[in-house]
C-alpha cells in the first residue's frame, strides 16, 4: 500500500514514519474518565503543556462530554469551556491543537482563534462541518458512531462491523474531498456504540482501515472494553491501555488517542521498533 502523504496543520506536518499520539485534553464536569479534573482553566493549561513535554504529538481539547448516556450542552457553554484554553495554548505550545467538537459553530470559532484542525465524533455528517473544515483549509477526524452518546450502547447491532464501518467513512471521506476538505483523518470510534467484541475487532483488523486510503485515528484509552476485559474500574486501565496501544500500533494506527501520553508514548516507541524492524 502506497505511503501516506504528510498532512498540513497550519504551520506544523504530520507525518506518518511513526506513531504519533494524540493527547487528550477534558475541560469538562463529567467526561468517564476525568472529569472535572481539568476544568479550571489553569489546570487545563498546565496539563497540556505536560502532555507535550511527555511527547503528545497533537492536542485535542474537547468541551463536551461523550461517555454513554451523556447529555448534549449549549454552544456558549461549550465554547466557554474550550476557546480561551485554545487561545492560550495555539500561542505556547509546539504541536498542533485540534478542537474535539460535533458542532460546526463551535469549530468555527475555535479554529478563527487559531486551532489547527478538528476532531468529529459524528463522522462529518453536518454538512455545516465539512464546510467549515474547507473554510479554514484544516485537516477533519471523521469517527464513526452508531447513534448518539445517550443511545449508542443500548445493544448495538453489525453484521461485519469491521466491513460496515469502513463503508461508511468511505462515504464521509468522499463527501469531504468532494466539498474541498483536503485532508480527512478516519476513526473507526471505538466505544462509540459498539460491543466489546467489536471494539476487539476492529484493533484486531485495524489494517482494513488503511483501504480509505487516509491516516488512520484510532481512541482505546481507559475505554470501557478494557474493563470489561481485566474486570478493573477506569483508574486501574492503564496496563490494558498499553497494550491496546501496542496493538495498534502493530496493526496500522497512525495516531492514537490517549490520557497517560508519557507512558503510551513509550509502548509505541517499541511497538514501532517491531513494525518499522
Amino acid at each position: 500500500m502506497a505511503a501516506l502523504k504528510p498532512v498540513r496543520c497550519g504551520g506544523y506536518t504530520l507525518t506518518f514514519d511513526r506513531t504519533l499520539l494524540m493527547g487528550v485534553l477534558n475541560v469538562t464536569p463529567d467526561s468517564f474518565s476525568d472529569g472535572g479534573r481539568f476544568l479550571d482553566f489553569d489546570i487545563a493549561v498546565e496539563h497540556a503543556r505536560e502532555m507535550v513535554e511527555d511527547g503528545a504529538d497533537i492536542l485535542d481539547i474537547g468541551g463536551e462530554s461523550t461517555r454513554p448516556g451523556s447529555e448534549s450542552v449549549s454552544e456558549a457553554e461549550e465554547l466557554g469551556r474550550v476557546l480561551p484554553v485554545i487561545e492560550k495554548l495555539v500561542g505556547e505550545v509546539n504541536v498542533p491543537v485540534s478542537i474535539d467538537t460535533c458542532k460546526p459553530g463551535v469549530a468555527d470559532e475555535c479554529l478563527k482563534a487559531g486551532a489547527h484542525m478538528l476532531n468529529d465524533i459524528t463522522g462529518l455528517t453536518d454538512r455545516r462541518m465539512i464546510e467549515v473544515a474547507a473554510e479554514h483549509g484544516v485537516p477533519a477526524v471523521a469517527m464513526h458512531m452508531k447513534g448518539t452518546p445517550k443511545n449508542m450502547q443500548q445493544n448495538p447491532v453489525y453484521g461485519d462491523v469491521v466491513a460496515e464501518i469502513i463503508e461508511f467513512l468511505g462515504g464521509r471521506v468522499g463527501a469531504a474531498r468532494d466539498a474541498g476538505v483536503e485532508d480527512v483523518i478516519v476513526d473507526p470510534g471505538i466505544g462509540f456504540g459498539k460491543t466489546t467484541e467489536h471494539n476487539l475487532q476492529i484493533l484486531k483488523r485495524l489494517g482494513e482501515f488503511r483501504s480509505l486510503g487516509c491516516p488512520v485515528l484510532v481512541g482505546p484509552s481507559r475505554k470501557s472494553f478494557i474493563g470489561n476485559v481485566t474486570g478493573l474500574p477506569v483508574d486501574e486501565r492503564l496496563e490494558g491501555t498499553l497494550a491496546a496501544v501496542a496493538v495498534a500500533a502493530m496493526n496500522g494506527a497512525d495516531i492514537i488517542r490517549v490520557h497517560d501520553v508519557r507512558e503510551c508514548r513509550r509502548a509505541a516507541q517499541v511497538a514501532d521498533a517491531v513494525r518499522y524492524a
